[in-house]
């Protein structure tokens, strides 16, 4: 039998302690244990940007991370990004858009999103689509993706939508 880990960490500010089998992936562990499934789980391969989460601040695949790696670290999910309000205008923008279409990628893709527009105030097309680019979408196109994104850039910076 393979002993469990523990792990103390802190998902969307709230603290968490829990005992997890050392190859248990992040994505299962906050779906499975936290019961956060808008991180959604796609290719489990780390290419599809479904699984997008912020560790420490920086974006990475859940699905390619193990949950024993996050032991002391900070984690902020969809759900946590959604309730705190930082990315309100982004959703609405994604709805007024209609540059979410299924759903399924939109959860990663606004996480993505929102590093993006953390780094640069006004990210070009060209830009955004380029930090976009290991997040896939079979439905929109990526135009109605990156006018949304574009326009909460112009926004965020007073410059209109």
């Amino acid at each position: 039998m393979i002993p469990a880990v523990s792990i103390s960490l802190q998902v969307n500010g709230e603290r968490i302690e829990a005992h997890v089998l050392p190859r248990l992936n992040l994505a299962d562990f906050l779906r499975e244990h936290l019961k956060l499934t808008g991180t959604h789980v796609g290719c489990e391969h780390g290419v599809c940007g479904a699984c997008t989460v912020r560790v420490n601040g920086d974006i990475v695949r859940s699905c390619l991370m193990l949950a024993a790696q996050t032991n002391g670290a900070s984690i902020e999910t969809i759900e946590g990004l959604s309730d705190s309000g930082e990315i309100s205008d982004l959703q609405a923008a994604f709805r007024e858009r209609n540059a979410l279409q299924c759903g399924f990628c939109t959860p990663g893709m606004l996480v993505t999103a929102q590093d993006l527009l953390l780094q640069e105030a006004e990210p070009d097309r060209e830009r955004i689509r380029e930090h976009l680019s290991g997040n896939y979408c079979r439905c929109t196109g990526y135009q109605a993706i990156v006018d949304a994104v574009a326009s909460t850039a112009r926004a965020r910076t007073g410059r209109g939508a």
